[in-house]
């Protein structure tokens, strides 16, 4: 079956009548279908997606004109998309050299024992994701974490438990 060409979906309906495509034909056409703007267009579809599903990586490409690979290997490079549904709640663990250094381990071990699951993982009641990231430029208030988007730094164990205390329901 013929797919439609860039141009010719980005005038019409997505052909699965998802309504957020607009978004990224919009942004695409804002961007005159360049290449260099990928990066954008992947936060906008993150932002009206939730995450980059492979159906929406394969049309940001299509529309681009760039590889498939080329696409996933930006999405998966940068820590801020997520490639499956996250939790309502994100907490981002940064493991760069100062906060390493400062005991981030250990802050990442005791989360993935007060939650109950492993790094890049979800809570069954989709209430928290725990991920890491290599750096997030808070080497100063190391060692840092990012819960819903704030940074917060000179985190301890007990910090964080604190934090995340209210996102996990008790059994």
């Amino acid at each position: 079956m013929p797919t439609a060409s860039p141009a010719k979906t980005a005038t019409n309906d997505h052909p699965s009548g998802d309504k957020r495509f607009k978004v990224l034909d919009a942004t695409m056409k804002r961007n005159q279908f360049s290449q260099d703007a990928l990066i954008e267009i992947l936060h906008k579809a993150q932002e009206a997606f939730g995450y980059l599903e492979e159906d929406v990586l394969l049309y940001i490409a299509r529309g681009l004109k760039l590889p498939l690979s080329r696409v996933y290997g930006v999405a998966t490079f940068y820590h801020l998309f997520s490639l499956k549904p996250s939790g309502e709640h994100t907490c981002v663990i940064c493991l760069g050299t100062a906060c390493y250094v400062k005991g981030a381990d250990a802050l990442l071990s005791t989360l993935k024992t007060e939650i109950g699951i492993k790094l890049g993982e979800t809570t069954e009641d989709g209430q928290v994701s725990l991920v890491v990231a290599r750096c997030i430029g808070a080497c100063g208030i190391a060692p840092a974490a990012v819960f819903d988007g704030n940074v917060l730094g000179k985190q301890t164990e007990q910090s964080v438990i604190e934090h995340i205390r209210p996102w996990v329901k008790s059994e």
